[in-house]
């Protein structure tokens, strides 16, 4: 079915005459007429009733005309998929609660105009989520780039945008949760548990060096249930803590009365690139770049990079 001859019959059946509907559109009355014929022809019906005074609506044509909208639509949808200023920029924020989908939805709340499509990838590689930008699944991904970027990675940018300090969180019964803030190193003859850490992730290798360099103990011992399942675990141990970031937004009740501390001396960063192909033309990408770059941070004195 022609999407022209379709969008003919919208003019036709908004304005109620076939010479309107041909100025509307560019085309001669003679055109529109045509068009209106040929798809009468096509769907076996009349789709409009001719009268002096203009053409209106058939039975069949009140019935074809939600349909006819929705064709035009995703025709138009379609169109605008592959230009770049007139679609949406597809961004993989990895979780839903983490310093990228926070910031994410800052940015969109300083640039409202700007099209946004936020969505998690669902994978923990980073060569899938390459994978993904090359195959124009999205257009960028924030992933923590803990090496320098390999040849077969010529075609992809990998920009620095923003850092998040870690934090530790434990529940109120835990021997540090009245602490102001920690050291690295006070946390060391303490379980760090970061269930559903998967091998050969950048987030894992990060946990790996961290570990190492400060004698930490971090496991992912046993099933991930989920962030709410974690959390109501750390609430109520005396034992257990976790890492989160200090731009992450994690959510529970009051009466888990968790406990955020941050770590000092030095702070563990964690690093976010914003992941994209160096030849993406959407004019979205510069403006997201200039805004992450410009956040602003808290003077930190000494940090830790993997």
């Amino acid at each position: 079915m022609d999407v022209d001859t379709v969008r003919t019959f919208l003019a036709v059946a908004e304005l109620g005459q076939f010479q309107e509907a041909a100025t509307e559109l560019g085309v001669t009355q003679q055109a529109v007429s045509k068009r209106v014929s040929r798809l009468e022809s096509e769907l076996g019906v009349r789709i409009f009733a001719r009268t002096p005074r203009g053409a209106h609506l058939s039975v069949d044509g009140q019935a074809f005309l939600p349909h006819a909208r929705e064709l035009v639509q995703v025709a138009d949808r379609a169109v605008d998929s592959v230009h770049p200023g007139r679609r949406a920029l597809r961004v993989d924020v990895l979780h839903r609660r983490i310093a990228p989908s926070v910031l994410m939805r800052e940015y969109h709340q300083s640039s409202p105009h700007v099209l946004l499509d936020v969505v998690t990838l669902g994978t923990a590689s980073v060569t899938d989520a390459i994978e993904a930008i090359r195959a124009g699944t999205i257009d960028a991904s924030f992933r923590a780039i803990l090496h320098d970027a390999p040849d077969r990675w010529a075609d992809i940018a990998v920009p620095r945008v923003f850092e998040s300090r870690m934090e530790v969180l434990v529940g109120p019964h835990h021997p540090l949760a009245a602490a102001k803030h920690l050291t690295p190193h006070d946390l060391r003859t303490h379980r760090i548990w970061i269930p559903g850490i998967l091998p050969g992730t950048e987030w894992a290798h990060y946990y790996e060096r961290l570990a190492a360099d400060f004698d930490l103990s971090i496991d992912g011992i046993g099933p991930h249930f989920g962030d709410e399942a974690l959390l109501e675990e750390i609430a109520d141990s005396r034992t257990l803590m976790t890492f989160v970031g200090d731009r992450d937004r994690y959510l529970w009740p009051a009466h888990f009365d968790l406990r955020r501390i941050p770590l000092r001396d030095p702070t563990p960063i964690y690093p976010y690139s914003l992941v994209h192909r160096a030849d993406n033309a959407h004019p979205g990408i510069p403006g997201m770049l200039d805004y992450f770059r410009a956040l602003e941070s808290s003077a930190v004195v000494e940090t830790w990079l993997p």
